[in-house]
């Protein structure tokens, strides 16, 4: 039989479990508030029962603490990492679209385009009626500059919101690449201790909140898994594996980690960009980051769209030829030279590989129709090479479908190339006030154009004649050569759009009425200063299609409808799954939270047992009184 003293024994781990029990209970309080905390509980199991060699066979020998466990649930964790990207994603978006909607913001206390589109042509209306006065004149010139400068301040701001959004794009991949180096410090830790009997707990709710942050930048993958021995699967060595992946890339491996760098584009993929872009590669590889990953979400990829986005409207088309160090495409998505938004130099993607191109040509038709682009490139492609490149798909830049800001400015620049061409094509066929002809009145502040106080539209420099009107080549087209001083309505932009400077200067040499000719060719004098030709322009408001088949002052409606849809988009998606997260969150609070009441009762039910243990202490010690100093055994 069991010893006469074997009670004590049994009331001892009473005493030392429940103690446990009470000192986990009161970290969990000290932890409510603790970011990221799990629960912890001493699990408790029955020690092992001794045999009494009697007809009731064991003996029980009181009750074992196993070990300090913290209460988490892979399944909400998993849940919560996979919601947490897609919020990161669109909260991302909303707050960068939301700064985009108030670029366009038109109210009287910030006047936007339609109150200063309309003030313009009050003015102009003001000329009609006195069009020799200078006064009229130059309030007229005045609102048109303002214009002018509106579209000049909205690109300027959309260029400082790409480089705020490009330089939070090497943050966050700093951020990603610090949280992967703590991810595998812990890792090392909570294995060392492990490995000796502990648990990490409190290192295992950081390393847990790590990836929590993590999984709101990029989507992830986590995975732990015990480490076994060879020679026994069975045996438990503490230790364990665990990996984070991106896209299928490892960017943690237990101990050890990769880290991603950001490396500066040589090249433009939008006109308007701004110099420095960042894009990401993988730092041991350089090997490109898979940002536009099918599966991939995150506020980085939220910043590469709003930074990227040209809602695919990039040029692209099917290599027809190829020659030693040019591609020619055919078929191409942007046939209108007022629509294209490729850099005079700049990438293309053919099979998956980059080239940087020096300068590019187009062909048009008589209709003014480009039908090719042939892009020109420093290095020379070898046979093989070109046999890969020939019938291939041809993308300048990358192709993201996402209204971001080079949407924006595109947009903003075809609209003021089809504005301008038209104002410009009307002013030309008047005379100004000193008789002479009428030069453009929009130009581009281009300091690589030398244009002086005309534009001349489709032209290279020193023509003086349209597409249109050049000699035909046997085929039937016209070729146009594209470089950083072509002087073509391509190179005006909301970011150099502006009044000529000579009619700034000289009031004068604004055309108020159109040059006529008689039967026989000769000019017919209407006066210098009759209104003829304003009539026409007042016409360019809203009765002269300009813009997606509307006036030109439908453009801030076109313009405010694209970017309030989107927002709202990235809103209802952004309190969706913000509504998403609150609830995965009270599920896993349900099972790893700490509850202020529970343990209250914990703190009780676990003094009890205490006190419980410590009177069966107090018992025994009255029983062995008895028998040791009154029996005398």
């Amino acid at each position: 039989m069991s010893s006469q003293f074997f009670g004590l024994n049994v009331a001892y781990t009473g005493l030392n479990a429940y103690m446990a029990s009470i000192n986990t209970t009161a970290n969990n309080i000290s932890n409510v508030q603790t970011e990221g905390y799990s629960k912890q509980v001493v699990d408790l199991e029955s020690a092992s029962a001794i045999r009494a060699f009697d007809r009731y066979g064991n003996v029980g020998a009181g009750v074992s603490a196993k070990q300090v466990s913290q209460l988490r649930d892979l399944y909400y964790d998993t849940k919560y990492w996979n919601n947490q990207s897609y919020l990161g994603y669109y909260g991302t978006k909303e707050y960068y679209m939301l700064q985009i909607e108030n670029y366009y913001t038109d109210s009287a206390a910030t006047p936007g385009f339609s109150s200063v589109f309309a003030s313009m042509f009050n003015s102009l209306d003001a000329v009609k009626s006195n069009a020799g006065s200078t006064s009229v004149r130059n309030q007229f010139i005045s609102d048109a500059s303002k214009l002018c400068s509106y579209f000049n301040n909205n690109a300027s701001r959309l260029e400082l919101l790409q480089a705020t959004v490009n330089d939070e794009v090497k943050t966050t991949v700093d951020n990603i690449n610090s949280i992967a180096q703590k991810v595998a410090l812990l890792n090392k830790q909570i294995n060392t201790i492990e490995q000796n009997g502990g648990q990490a707990n409190e290192l295992r709710d950081h390393r847990a909140l790590l990836v929590d942050e993590l999984s709101q930048i990029v989507t992830i993958e986590a995975k732990e898994a015990p480490v076994t021995n060879s020679n026994y699967p069975d045996m438990y060595t503490g230790a364990t594996t665990y990996t984070i992946k991106i896209n299928g890339q490892t960017l943690v491996d237990t101990y050890e980690y990769n880290t991603l760098k950001t490396v500066t584009r040589t090249n433009k993929y939008n006109q308007s960009d701004i110099d420095g872009l960042y894009d990401v590669v993988w730092s041991d590889t350089d090997s490109k980051f898979d940002v536009w990953g099918k599966n991939q979400r995150g506020s980085l990829r939220g910043l590469f769209e709003v930074r990227d986005g040209n809602d695919m409207q990039n040029v692209h088309g099917q290599v027809q030829e190829t020659s030693t160090n040019t591609l020619k495409i055919v078929n191409p998505n942007i046939t209108n030279i007022m629509e294209m938004n490729l850099p005079p130099t700049g990438t293309v993607m053919v099979n998956n590989t980059y080239y940087n191109y020096s300068s590019f040509d187009v062909e048009l038709d008589k209709d003014e129709n480009i039908v090719s682009y042939t892009f020109h490139f420093d290095i020379g492609f070898s046979d093989d090479v070109r046999t890969k490149l020939a019938a291939q798909d041809l993308y300048v830049g990358s192709t993201v479908d996402y209204k971001g800001i080079p949407y924006y400015q595109n947009q903003m620049n075809i609209f003021l190339r089809n504005f301008a061409r038209a104002t410009n094509d009307l002013h030309k066929t008047g005379v100004d006030l000193n008789g002479a002809d009428a030069k453009a009145f929009f130009i581009a502040d281009d300091v690589n154009l030398n244009q002086e106080d005309d534009f001349d539209g489709y032209l290279l420099e020193g023509d003086a004649t349209k597409p249109s009107d050049l000699a035909n080549r046997p085929d039937g087209l016209t070729k146009i050569t594209f470089t950083a001083a072509s002087d073509t309505y391509y190179r005006l932009t909301a970011d150099n759009i502006q009044v000529a400077t000579a009619i700034r200067e000289h009031p004068e040499k604004m055309a108020s009425t159109i040059k006529r000719y008689d039967e026989k060719g000769n000019v017919i004098e209407d006066g210098v200063d009759s209104a003829s030709l304003i009539k026409e322009w007042l016409k360019l408001e809203k009765d002269v299609k300009i813009f997606r088949d509307g006036g030109a002052n439908t453009f801030l409606q076109c313009i405010y409808a694209d970017v309030t849809v989107d927002t709202q988009e990235c809103t209802t998606f952004t309190n969706n799954f913000t509504n998403i997260q609150k609830t995965i969150q009270n599920q896993r609070e349900s099972v790893s939270g700490v509850d202020e009441d529970e343990e209250a009762l914990d703190l009780v039910k676990f003094q009890n047992a205490y006190n419980l243990s410590s009177k069966v202490i107090s018992v025994l010690s009255e029983m062995y009184d008895q028998l040791i100093l009154r029996t005398g055994v």
